[in-house]
């Protein structure tokens, strides 16, 4: 026979069984985490603007420029007012600095560039749009060209 706290015992066994079984199909899914993660804040700051490049073209202006014909030169703008220049004349490798004239109006600026054979040449030019430009260029030797900047 069972005693009464033996009856006890077994149906406390019996609940306790009963209750695991049940729960085991269970899981329990917080509705609040307590250690929730929220998503990192990702703050994109805009990129500095690029330099663009332009071509230029120089044209023979006197008979000093007329022996070397149409020159390619390369001018690429910070975008801040100042670039650089280079060019081939002759088989002279000729760079530089291109800078807008502060005093007058933005869209006038020189261009000027060393050779690698100790000649140089000053250029001066006027953007007309914001890829357009002429200007006048003359060599250390007198020869003189005009400069056409843009594509």
């Amino acid at each position: 026979m069972f005693s009464f706290a033996s009856l006890k015992r077994h149906a406390a066994l019996v609940g306790m069984a009963l209750g695991v079984t049940a729960l085991t199909g269970c899981y329990v899914v917080p509705v609040h985490p307590a250690h929730s993660q929220m998503a990192p804040t990702a703050y994109a700051t805009p990129a500095p603007p690029a330099s663009v490049t332009f071509a230029a073209r120089l044209y023979p202006a006197n008979d000093a420029a007329a022996a070397y014909g149409m020159v390619n030169a390369v001018v690429t703008n910070d975008l801040n007012g100042r670039g650089t220049f280079s060019t081939t004349i002759n088989g002279e490798n000729f760079t530089g600095e291109a800078t807008r004239m502060a005093a007058s109006s933005s869209r006038e600026g020189v261009a000027n560039g060393a050779g690698n054979r100790g000649s140089y040449i000053n250029c001066k030019y006027q953007m007309n749009s914001a890829t357009l430009g002429t200007g006048q260029c003359r060599l250390s030797n007198g020869a003189q060209f005009t400069m056409h900047v843009g594509n």
